[in-house]
């Protein structure tokens, strides 16, 4: 079998890089694949915080072909390949710091907790819990609705908080999925602080949408319905019951570790509705908010702050 190593230039110029380049056994000259993937990965955090305003479905779906000829000329789009790459990148930057803890993703029902917790544990190399399927499994196989109309909120609720203590004292490397209401009951947070909490903030008309799109089968607090609701629209019953909860919880999820806007990504991206946004570019956020969490307490951890 020939062997396929490969030589490195030693040489210099004040012209050339050769540290850029490799010799293969033919002794012909190519540029190395480091060097391909680290320019190729630097454009491609350089465009994600540029915004883009000429994404369209076409766009989404480029083979990895036409996102390799896209970053030659300079005009990047966003494919699900890049964003991977991205996220990988990300993930290997942060991970150093996170010190096997593990992160509880927080909000409103129907932000994306499970989807976005799911590429953020694929990316860490973690494991991805839903703490509801574990209060399910508590429960032999008893779905969350049924909890609710069966035993009530309070139970479920005093089940909620075991999972949390069980996840936070017995689990590490883990990115938890929370229940909407995790975040009422100060015990919870005192169990989520050992890790580090998300709270994914999306805007309550973007979650009317969503919720009205696939109904309220599964979610026992948006069951319950007035008279005056069976002449409304499924978005307008939608955004008045999650505005009711929201008045409730809202400034409970200010006590997250980080928070991850969705109204601030859009803007930053050029887009117009926070529903242009892809699950990855918000894990790829969450990403960057835990990076400034663990900085900031980075820095406080030292004397006098510096």
């Amino acid at each position: 079998m020939e062997a396929t190593t490969v030589h490195r230039f030693q040489y210099s110029s004040p012209w050339i890089d050769w540290r850029n380049f490799e010799v293969n056994p033919r002794g012909s000259l190519r540029y190395s694949q480091r060097s391909k993937e680290n320019k190729r990965l630097r454009v491609l955090a350089l465009a994600h915080f540029q915004p883009d305003k000429r994404r369209d479905h076409r766009q989404r779906s480029l083979s990895d072909k036409n996102s390799s000829a896209l970053l030659e000329t300079g005009s990047l789009l966003h494919s699900p390949f890049d964003e991977e790459l991205i996220l990988k990148r990300k993930a290997e930057e942060i991970k150093p710091y996170l010190n096997g803890r593990s992160m509880y993703l927080v909000g409103m029902m129907g932000s994306g907790k499970t989807t976005v917790g799911k590429i953020m544990a694929r990316a860490l190399g973690y494991t991805f819990l839903d703490c509801d399927a574990l209060i399910e499994q508590a429960m032999n196989g008893t779905s969350v609705a049924e909890i609710f109309e069966h035993f009530g909120e309070s139970v479920f609720r005093e089940k909620e908080t075991e999972a949390l203590k069980k996840l936070s004292l017995t689990y590490h490397q883990v990115v938890v999925s929370t229940g909407g209401g995790a975040v009422i009951r100060p015990v919870n947070w005192k169990y989520m602080h050992k890790g580090i909490s998300i709270w994914l903030d999306v805007p309550l008309e973007a979650l009317a949408h969503r919720i009205a799109a696939v109904g309220t089968d599964s979610r026992p607090l948006l069951r319950d319905y007035d008279d005056d609701d069976e002449s409304r629209d499924a978005y307008t019953v939608a955004l008045n019951r999650l505005s009711t909860i929201w008045n409730a919880r809202g400034e409970a999820y200010t006590n997250a570790s980080a928070r991850v806007s969705l109204e601030n990504i859009t803007s930053k991206r050029g887009y117009r509705s926070v529903s242009d946004l892809t699950p990855a570019e918000i894990a790829i956020e969450a990403f960057e908010q835990v990076q400034s969490f663990v900085e900031r307490e980075d820095g406080m951890a030292r004397p006098g702050g510096l």
